[in-house]
């Protein structure tokens, strides 16, 4: 896979938690796209944040990939620090019942300042202490974010067990929740058995065939394992039913080029461009419409 490529689907990790909720799609050799994606390591990650300001056992658990990962983090301004000092003192007292509040407002400042582990920590404490449907779903959101950006093998194999440890609580409390299913496949991915993703993202789609985060992940997967006509092919499912999806678009414009299609992939890529205003996926499409260019 060129440097190309591999960018643009690390960087599809940054962009894929919670952006997607309905795709549409039939599919069809996934046993053999899944072989391909997990034969070359992880499929769609990008850098981890590190847990900074907590004494959490998570916090230990997640450690290693530290060094590689403390650029990507935003520092932890004096203000920031003394919040948190403020509401991990107020949250060690609370209530069972008052804990999700402060909670909610620790979790919130852990992702301001992009320490993903942190978060997620306090979102597993309030499951905890209050495990219901919402919580449980909160807690697996935020470990697949975490999970999302892990570089360390053990770091991902821990957060991804996390990610599917709530999500499967709360899938027992309401099997329709088709976003947790779609996000716990991609734990999977990485696992000795990723076939139990693809089988989950098949579930999702059965359940519902335009379910778009469910096609995205399929989508990202054929793009690992060099399958762009299929990769293609979901995009264009996704921009059918959602036309303004600017994410659906890029990867597509991506695909494109990746397949040959040149005058396609320009066309798409330059509507992205009009449209996007992330500096990344700016980025990444002045590359390829350089490459186009030759």
């Amino acid at each position: 896979m060129n440097k190309s490529v591999l960018f643009v689907i690390l960087l599809a990790a940054a962009l894929t938690v919670g952006l997607y909720t309905r795709p549409k799609v039939v599919v069809r050799n996934e046993d053999k796209q899944i072989a391909t994606a997990t034969s070359g390591g992880h499929a769609m990650q990008a850098p981890n944040t590190v847990q900074a300001g907590t004494n959490s056992p998570n916090e230990q658990s997640t450690r290693n990939g530290a060094d590689a990962s403390a650029i990507h983090e935003k520092p932890v301004s004096p203000a920031q620090r003394k919040q948190i000092e403020t509401l991990e003192t107020a949250f060690a007292s609370a209530s069972p019942a008052q804990k999700e509040a402060v909670g909610l407002k620790l979790i919130n400042l852990f992702r301001e300042a992009t320490r993903y582990d942190s978060a997620a920590h306090y979102a597993e404490l309030v499951a905890l202490a209050q495990p219901n449907e919402r919580t449980l779903v909160r807690a697996g959101d935020e470990y697949f974010e975490a999970y999302t950006f892990a570089v360390d093998d053990k770091k991902t194999a821990i957060l991804g067990q996390k990610t599917r440890q709530f999500y499967q609580q709360a899938l027992a409390k309401n099997p329709n929740l088709l976003s947790a299913k779609a996000n716990m496949a991609m734990t999977y991915v990485n696992t000795d058995t990723p076939m139990q993703g693809i089988m989950l993202l098949r579930e999702v789609l059965k359940q519902e065939p335009t379910n778009e985060l469910a096609l995205f992940n399929l989508g990202l997967l054929s793009m690992r394992s060099n399958q762009y006509e299929r990769a293609i092919e979901r995009f264009r499912q996704i921009l059918v039913n959602n036309p303004t999806s600017r994410k659906a678009q890029f990867y597509l414009g991506v695909s494109l080029a990746e397949a040959g299609q040149k005058a396609e992939a320009r066309q798409v890529l330059a509507q992205v461009k009009k449209q996007e205003k992330d500096p990344q996926i700016l980025a990444a499409v002045r590359e390829y419409e350089e490459r186009l260019s030759h």
